[in-house]
């Protein structure tokens, strides 16, 4: 590996790394803004989701926009812009103003995160690349993995450290950019940028998006189901236009690959899985086992070895081999891991015996599946589309997440209501609304001890069995989706033919 090389992918690391760490430590910190800026629940939704919408309807653009400009100057801009918004965020005096600072750090998030692989590929070598993707990759799983330890230890100081801790990492990203890192020539400086096309995927991605993160909190209301529907009808018209358009945003020929186009359809349905796993186990552990939240935090540590110690590895051997064995026994391998965790109960909780087994064989389907994914992504198409490549992968990769989160919700709704009549039981309005606040954070606060004495056996009944069906539902449709992703691997990737 040369000095260029090198540095190019400690810079990656460094700048998607801040991204993985602000989204981890945002969640644990929830509770302690709340009590602070004393918000409500749509206040903290919107801290959260309003990062997502921002970065996932802005991903195509900035793909693009670095594919014109040179990776290396959007990728400098995305990371000096997180660095600031960082700041913002860290001394707003508001929910609304957080709120604020959060949808312009997606911006520049969206900016970052294609740019920051994308420099990669156009960087290293065919024969380097997939050991340098899996390196970035196991790293990036790091940052995400300690984003829980340092968010329990910075918020006992202040909750304004964990956006602040982004700015020393962002200045010394930016140092080791303009040392190191260089753009190679471009062959797209003739292009010039698609505005039509980028407005129709940003407004059609983000109204899409908000319809499917409020559609099950207000009950699908019919502002919910517009928004849902405006944003299919705007996407669907970007997909023309693109068809026709002289210089397309998204060249639709990138899908004549069929690697391109198998890779993004298994980072659909894995990437799914992998959202909805790690949302169902982590506040299943809070809700209904009664981990504290560092702890729940934790579980997936072992997954994070295990694609530190051998991510790499696996890139490297898919670069050699072929990805099509990986793809294949990576996804049905973690649709194991699934199942395993349905033996996980109140009375069989025991970590080393019962949720370590899942988590390792988790940790060893995503060692064998995320690497040689993202490198056939990359690998598939020209180095001068290395941006939107990157941007067309990761935001599959997030719409995945938002599309299993509003599923559950779906589930989350229906499981409540079913179990309320199931029990026989005529609850009080305020006894219906203890169920549904118990059910995600538990019954061993203050809400049960305030209903009538009566009330609260019922209650606590319907709580539990709620807790545990839907937290099997969830295990079974991520178990799906993850074998799908594996078989689509199978029967559509196919090995180039220059390897053995």
């Amino acid at each position: 590996m040369t000095k260029v090389e090198r540095f190019t992918l400690i810079a990656a690391i460094l700048g998607s790394g801040i991204v993985a760490l602000d989204s981890t430590v945002v969640n644990i910190a929830l509770p302690t803004i709340a009590r602070t800026l004393h918000g409500g629940y749509s206040s903290l939704q919107w801290i959260v989701d309003g990062y997502l919408l921002t970065l996932s309807s802005l991903m195509l653009m900035a793909g693009s926009l670095g594919d014109i400009y040179g990776q290396k100057r959007i990728f400098e801009l995305g990371v000096a812009g997180f660095g600031v918004t960082s700041l913002l965020c860290g001394l707003a005096p508001s929910t609304d103003l957080l709120t604020l600072g959060r949808l312009l750090q997606g911006v520049f998030g969206a900016l970052l995160v294609p740019s920051s692989l994308a420099v990669i590929n156009t960087t290293f070598s065919s024969a380097g690349r997939g050991r340098a993707i899996g390196t970035w990759t196991a790293y990036g799983g790091i940052f995400v993995a300690i984003g829980p330890v340092i968010g329990g230890l910075l918020i006992n100081l202040s909750w304004r450290l964990i956006f602040l801790v982004n700015i020393p990492l962002a200045i010394a990203c930016l140092f080791v950019i303009r040392q190191c890192v260089v753009d190679p020539k471009s062959t797209t400086t003739s292009r010039s940028i698609d505005y039509v096309g980028g407005l129709l995927a940003a407004a059609g991605l983000g109204a899409a998006t908000y319809g499917l993160i409020d559609g099950p909190a207000q009950n699908w209301r019919p502002q919910t189901v517009g928004a849902l529907a405006l944003g299919i009808i705007m996407l669907a018209a970007f997909v023309v236009y693109e068809r026709f358009a002289t210089h397309p945003m998204l060249p639709l020929h990138l899908f004549g690959s069929r690697n391109f186009t198998a890779a993004n359809l298994a980072t659909l349905a894995m990437y799914a899985a992998l959202g909805g796993a790690i949302f169902s186990v982590i506040l299943y552990l809070q809700s209904a086992i009664g981990y504290v939240p560092l702890a729940a935090g934790l579980t997936f540590l072992p997954v994070t070895v295990l694609m530190f110690l051998f991510a790499s590895k696996a890139g490297s051997l898919s670069g050699r081999f072929g990805p099509r064995f990986f793809m294949s026994a990576g996804p049905i391998t973690a649709s194991f891991s699934f199942l395993l965790m349905l033996r996980v109960t109140p009375t069989t909780s025991n970590y080393l015996l019962y949720v370590l087994p899942a988590t390792l064989v988790f940790g060893i389907g995503l060692v064998l599946t995320v690497a040689p994914l993202t490198n056939t992504v990359m690998s598939s198409v020209d180095r001068s589309h290395s941006g939107i490549a990157s941007a067309v992968n990761n935001a599959i990769s997030r719409i995945a997440g938002l599309l299993i989160i509003a599923f559950l919700g779906i589930i989350v709704a229906a499981q409540t209501t079913q179990s309320i009549d199931a029990s026989g039981v005529s609850l009080s309005a305020p006894a219906v609304s203890v169920v549904h606040v118990a059910i995600a954070s538990g019954t061993k606060h203050g809400e049960l001890a305030a209903l009538p004495i009566n009330e609260r056996p019922a209650v606590a009944s319907i709580v539990a069995s709620s807790q545990r069906s839907i937290f099997t539902q969830s295990m079974l449709v991520d178990a799906i989706l993850a074998f799908l992703a594996g078989i689509i691997s199978l029967i559509l990737v196919v090995n180039p033919r220059n390897q053995p």
